[in-house]
């Protein structure tokens, strides 16, 4: 069984900057040690978008602090507060396909993970937030399904669907269409991961089962109607913990729930199992 961790909504600021009194950095770093710690063996961790505040290279270079030193592979992933040229500035060996948007795919047995970029420019726009694929990225797309060893994975930072947020709904994947007409062609993608959405949401839309994972910092309240997109919530962070073997499996860990309790429950496990009634 393979596992991977994800964080996404990151929304990396400068040094000392919070959001809501909570400190970007501080938390990301607090949720990345504790999925490090309990789950040693993840071969890869992915960072689903929207990885600064700003798209400011003074934020992305806080975000490289915050990683130098670890060892598990990394792969970075754009969102709507994201801006690619400061990304590929501060992370030169960030990998990316010919026509320069950060995607890639990574086979792990006979699953390909595939890593899409969603962010909708140039031009950088701070108050536009609504996804794209372009053509040249549905066609790269549509060349990794195509040539995937077994079943496909998909992460992407837009969800392509309406989640009944009223205000994210307004800022979701605009050719959703096109995305889900290109998946149809090959009826190979067993799951798709977003972020965007700051909450734990699962369900199926186009016959495509799919999760969403909270942030690590702030949530995004259950406002179906007249949700407005800076309505945030200073909620405890989570991030993902996805289970890849005859099943995909997505766990949401909410780490600052009950933390101390959780690890004395570890610690406090016997050696043997109790005997049954």
């Amino acid at each position: 069984m393979q596992k991977i961790l994800v964080f996404t909504d990151l929304h990396f600021r400068n040094h000392g900057e919070t959001i809501l009194g909570i400190n970007p950095a501080a938390r990301f770093s607090e949720a990345l040690a504790h999925g490090l710690r309990n789950y040693p063996d993840a071969p890869h961790i992915v960072l689903m978008g929207d990885l600064t505040n700003s798209g400011k290279a003074s934020e992305y270079e806080a975000l490289a602090e915050a990683l130098d030193g670890l060892k598990t592979p990394v792969t970075l992933m754009c969102g709507n507060h994201d801006n690619r040229d400061n990304l590929r500035a501060v992370f030169p060996d960030v990998p990316v396909t010919q026509s320069g948007h950060l995607q890639r795919f990574i086979d792990l047995d006979d699953t390909r993970l595939i890593t899409l970029d969603t962010l909708d420019g140039p031009p950088y726009r701070n108050d536009y937030h609504q996804g794209y694929l372009c053509a040249n990225r549905l066609k790269w797309l549509d060349d990794t399904l195509r040539t995937s060893p077994g079943r496909a994975v998909i992460f992407m930072h837009h969800p392509a669907w309406v989640s009944g947020l009223s205000g994210m709904d307004d800022i979701r994947l605009r050719n959703e269409d096109a995305f889900f007409d290109l998946l149809d062609s090959h009826r190979n993608v067993a799951h798709i991961f977003t972020g965007h959405l700051h909450r734990t949401v699962s369900g199926n839309a186009r016959g495509y089962s799919f999760s969403t994972f909270k942030s690590p910092n702030i949530q995004t309240p259950l406002f179906l109607e007249n949700l407005h997109i800076s309505q945030s919530t200073p909620e405890p962070g989570a991030y993902g913990l996805v289970l890849l073997d005859k099943a995909i499996i997505a766990h949401t860990e909410d780490f600052q729930l009950a933390l101390d309790e959780v690890e004395n429950c570890r610690e406090a496990l016997p050696d043997q199992p109790p005997e049954q009634a």
